[in-house]
């Protein structure tokens, strides 16, 4: 029996996050500058986004470009912003095709004009789309979303739209970029490391955390359909007892 054909679509989750990591090392190992790992890291992109879409999965996240990450060698930045303009431009069309919606969360203003430019294209071509939302992490950070979310909640408090006493996990929330989406229930990284990187800090409180040694460029749907087996094969208490998820 194949992989795909395991999954129990009644059981799939809604929301998945992907870390997608080793581009770098996989082009170490090819004997190849960084730039050549992040160029074929856009094939898995491209194959995880349909398997997803294919399966049923309404969310995708991807973790495309951190704060840190301006800190890198300013050739290998140019070349992953350049990369986001030309992918962006190209897939457009296949993302209509497919019915599914691009989206983008982290502080997208600070790109470079023609990234920011191509983004906003991408966004507004797929806004009617249905099937599935694919959402960039782009320029994201967990800890300054969560810093803006204080800030915004905080003017309002000033402006008293909001009484102190009110604030919730609700209202805390739904001011985070990611409002009105499910909070991710899967987290993916590749590539071997098992940290979260500043991603999606408040979201994957109660998500299940997924690591493979494979390097981004080489995942296919069927490291994806791994994943979400791993993930149906888990217990999903949310604080409970086994015994009283049975009840």
């Amino acid at each position: 029996m194949d992989l795909k054909s395991q999954i129990d679509l009644e059981k799939l989750p809604r929301h998945i996050a992907i870390i997608m990591d080793g581009n770098g090392r996989w082009a170490k190992t090819h004997g190849q500058p960084r730039v050549f790992g992040h160029k074929n890291g856009v094939k898995a992109v491209r194959e995880t986004t349909e398997a997803a879409a294919e399966l049923g999965v309404e969310y995708l996240t991807l973790y495309a470009f951190s704060t840190e990450n301006w800190n890198r060698p300013k050739l290998e930045v140019n070349a992953l912003m350049a990369l986001l303009v030309e992918t962006i431009r190209k897939e457009i069309k296949t993302l209509n095709k497919n019915s599914i919606r691009l989206k983008a969360i982290g502080d997208i203003s600070k790109l470079p004009p023609k990234s920011y430019k191509a983004l906003l294209e991408g966004i507004e071509d797929t806004k009617d789309n249905t099937r599935m939302t694919l959402v960039l992490a782009l320029n994201y950070s967990a800890q300054w979303e969560i810093v803006e979310a204080t800030r915004r909640i905080a003017e309002q408090v000033k402006e008293n739209k909001l009484n102190p006493e009110d604030i919730d996990q609700t209202i805390f929330a739904n001011a985070l970029s990611t409002m009105g989406m499910p909070d991710p229930e899967l987290l993916i990284r590749t590539s071997g490391e098992t940290r979260i990187s500043n991603f999606l800090l408040w979201q994957i409180a109660y998500a299940e955390l997924y690591f493979t040694e494979t390097f981004w460029p080489d995942f296919r749907k069927l490291h994806l359909y791994e994943a979400i087996l791993d993930y149906q094969r888990r217990e999903r208490r949310f604080g409970k007892t086994s015994e009283q998820l049975v009840k």
